[in-house]
């Protein structure tokens, strides 16, 4: 008997997801590109994976939005929007912390989960992470944008149609391939999780995808399994993670561990010895957060040309309104020095969309302010928020012209598929901290 199908709510959108086995261990199992949760129990050498991880505690299987069972979304989604859909099945499942086991272009949003809810995250194991979409000099490994060109309209043309996924199949499990039943499968497990155009937005996302700037900031334990044939990003990603470990498979053609003996044993035996290690570890005081900062424009003299008691009903009128942004969109007042809020946010689209309206919402009142953005690795105490992000978002904020929202490139990278634009304002030198920074203002 297959297990229930049931619905969490990420906003107003249905996730899919089933519960496997029972213990008391969660592990969530997220899959790249594709997924469709009923076909998956139609493919036996599918089946041993997740009853695999199913002897290790219970498992957490869901289809992304746009694949399978979920609804179905038009655009390319930004990084936060696949993360909040996640932490929205553990809330479903009654899930208060788990390890997450992340197969491929999934890798951004177990990245970002880890990095922005430690509290949340027991282990993080990656297999054949995907860190940037389009190559780049220290990231030879992924498509040239040329190659996605070709490949877009390949997908474009081609997705759903028995003879390109005949093609695809034996390019992804050769072990198998040339089996009928398998390709059969395989074929109909393609169509079930993606229609054509959520083909062509998927690939668009991985196409889009760039979370190097996320990896620094995971402090979970994290086990990366890099794919023999191309090894190269695992390491990479793995050099990048503190206290990262690597395990190593047996040859393996494809990128489906479950299809052949060996890779699927040593896959189980690796992620079975890392999850007995991870009892007793100890918390995580760093996590990853959009911090925002604003500042009134000219407050010094507007004060002097308004007088006293104006200017205090005036910043009064100001802070309601700043405050009532911060609780629309989900952030953290975390400090208010008299004419400007510094404030957090676990996810950075919602802080840039939180800035655009704090602007809006001042114009009212004739208020000119400034706003910066950045996402970067912070340290807690006390529910205070410390470290060199602070400093970077500070900066950040000095640097934009009034009415601006200014951003770091981290944020911008971030918030990819999420319909925000920006404007480049070029390379800074930001006080006291390291390096030339790109930064870029919304465009409203």
């Amino acid at each position: 008997m297959l297990p229930e199908v049931d619905y969490a709510r990420s906003g107003e959108v249905a996730v899919a997801y089933q519960v496997v086995g029972s213990g008391a261990v969660d592990i969530v199992f997220v899959r790249g590109l594709f997924g469709d949760l009923l076909s998956t129990w139609d493919q036996p050498l599918l089946v041993r994976h997740v009853e695999g991880l199913a002897s290790l505690g219970r498992v957490l299987m869901l289809d992304k939005r746009g694949t399978g069972l979920s609804d179905r979304v038009r655009e390319v989604q930004a990084l936060e929007t696949t993360m909040d859909d996640m932490r929205a099945v553990m809330d479903a499942a009654g899930s208060e912390r788990a390890v997450l086991w992340i197969g491929g272009t999934s890798t951004g949003m177990g990245a970002l989960f880890a990095a922005t809810y430690p509290e949340r995250t027991a282990g993080l194991i990656l297999f054949d992470p995907r860190i940037r979409g389009v190559r780049s000099d220290d990231y030879p490994w992924a498509l040239s944008e040329s190659e996605w060109r070709d490949q877009l309209a390949a997908i474009r043309s081609g997705w759903g149609s028995r003879s390109f996924l005949d093609e695809l199949a034996r390019e992804w499990a050769p072990e198998v391939a040339e089996d009928d039943g398998f390709r059969n499968w395989f074929v109909w497990h393609m169509r079930r999780s993606l229609s054509p155009g959520a083909a062509l937005t998927a690939f668009r996302s991985a196409m889009e995808a760039d979370v190097s700037d996320v990896l620094p900031a995971v402090r979970v334990p994290t086990l990366v399994i890099p794919r023999p044939a191309v090894p190269g990003p695992g390491h990479y990603a793995a050099a990048r993670i503190r206290g990262a470990e690597i395990a190593e498979l047996p040859e393996l053609r494809g990128i489906y561990t479950w299809v052949d003996d060996d890779a699927h044993q040593a896959t189980m035996d690796a992620t079975r010895a890392f999850v007995s290690r991870l009892q007793g570890h100890a918390g995580v005081e760093r996590v990853l957060a959009t911090l925002l900062f604003t500042d009134i424009v000219g407050s010094t003299e507007l004060a002097a040309r308004v007088g006293d008691r104006a200017w205090r009903d005036l910043l009064q009128r100001h802070n309601a309104l700043v405050r009532r942004e911060l609780g629309r969109f989900q952030g953290r007042e975390l400090d208010t020095a008299g004419d400007g809020f510094f404030a957090a946010f676990d996810g950075p689209a919602r802080a840039v969309r939180a800035a655009s309206a704090i602007q809006d919402a001042l114009r009212t009142l004739e208020i000119e302010s400034r706003v910066g953005l950045h996402t970067g690795e912070c340290e807690l105490n006390d529910e205070k928020v410390a470290g060199i992000a602070v400093s970077i978002g500070a900066r950040i904020c000095s640097l934009a012209a009034p009415g601006e929202v200014l951003v770091s490139s981290t944020v911008k990278d971030l918030v990819a598929g999420s319909g925000l634009r920006f404007v480049e304002r070029g390379e800074h030198r930001l006080k006291g901290v390291p390096d030339a920074w790109r930064l870029f203002a919304v465009d409203p």
